[in-house]
């Protein structure tokens, strides 16, 4: 039996892997279908349709400027989905380097690293956001910037940890006396064996990634007008929740169950990755 179909039988049977894999799916398939169909322009602005409940025309209803909600919904999981995957994709860059080369080299290069993730801690993704946003204005770019950074000491503190297990194995002392240098080994034996924590780890941070968006944006410091946003339409709602609450129903549960889903998703790779889980299911 193949490692892929191994793989596959044991996820199946794994509660967290197939919920998690399911709600993902969801969020993925209505920002792709969003590239090319939506209900209605989730732009375009009727007042005479303004604040109508969910109907066979607008499913999720209209919002106070006649825009249908579910168009919105859909395009605001691909934007969701983009700063997502540009952030992570940053801390994964910058933070994975930097932790192989603090596992590496060790002694003051590591201390230095170390010191500057700490450093990097202090400044969260909001604070980050605020301080761009008073340099540069509110826009998504910031906001992937900002989500990016506070990401990258998370990555290079994963994968300094995980290498550092590495580098004591014996077919690590094994590849230095047959004579490789430091980056052969990193590239061709260290990076390779903690793939499969990096993987958990941007997953999770994916989802990390799509609720620091979703605050910014609530705070008028992410994604900005006309492009949808869910923050933002969560921000529009909370002045209608007495005469409209459905507004701010819709896009809670499309960040709840993205970030549910993710986390889920995260959980059952960690737990399938895992030797000694793996030996039990």
């Amino acid at each position: 039996m193949s490692q892929s179909s191994s793989f596959l039988q044991r996820g199946l049977r794994h509660p967290s892997f197939v919920l998690g894999s399911l709600l993902t799916l969801v969020l993925l398939s209505c920002a792709l279908l969003s590239l090319f169909w939506t209900p209605w322009s989730p732009s375009a602005m009727n007042m005479d349709a303004r604040l109508l409940e969910p109907s066979a025309q607008f499913w999720m209803g209209t919002d106070a400027y006649g825009r249908d909600v579910l168009s919105q919904i859909m395009v605001g999981a691909r934007n969701s989905i983009a700063v997502g995957v540009v952030a992570v994709g940053i801390g994964l860059c910058a933070g994975v380097t930097l932790g192989l080369v603090a596992a590496a080299l060790r002694g003051w290069v590591e201390e230095v690293i170390m010191r500057l993730s700490d450093f990097t801690f202090a400044f969260p993704a909001i604070l980050l956001a605020i301080m761009m946003t008073a340099v540069f204005g509110p826009s998504m770019v910031n906001a992937i910037i900002a989500i990016g950074i506070f990401n990258i000491p998370t990555f290079a503190r994963i994968t300094r940890a995980s290498a550092n297990a590495i580098w004591g194995r014996e077919y690590i002392l094994a590849a230095r006396a047959c004579g490789k240098n430091r980056v052969s080994i990193t590239l061709q034996h260290v990076l390779p064996n903690i793939l499969g924590v990096l993987t958990v780890q941007a997953t999770i941070q994916f989802a990390l990634a799509i609720l620091a968006e979703a605050a910014l944006s609530y705070l008028g410091l992410g994604t900005q007008p006309p492009q949808p946003s869910w923050g933002r339409m969560l921000s529009d709602a909370q002045t209608l929740m007495f005469q409209a609450p459905l507004l701010a129903v819709f896009p809670g549960v499309a960040i709840a169950l993205s970030v549910l889903g993710l986390n889920l998703l995260g959980d059952g790779l960690r737990d399938l990755m895992d030797p000694r889980l793996r030996r039990q299911r």
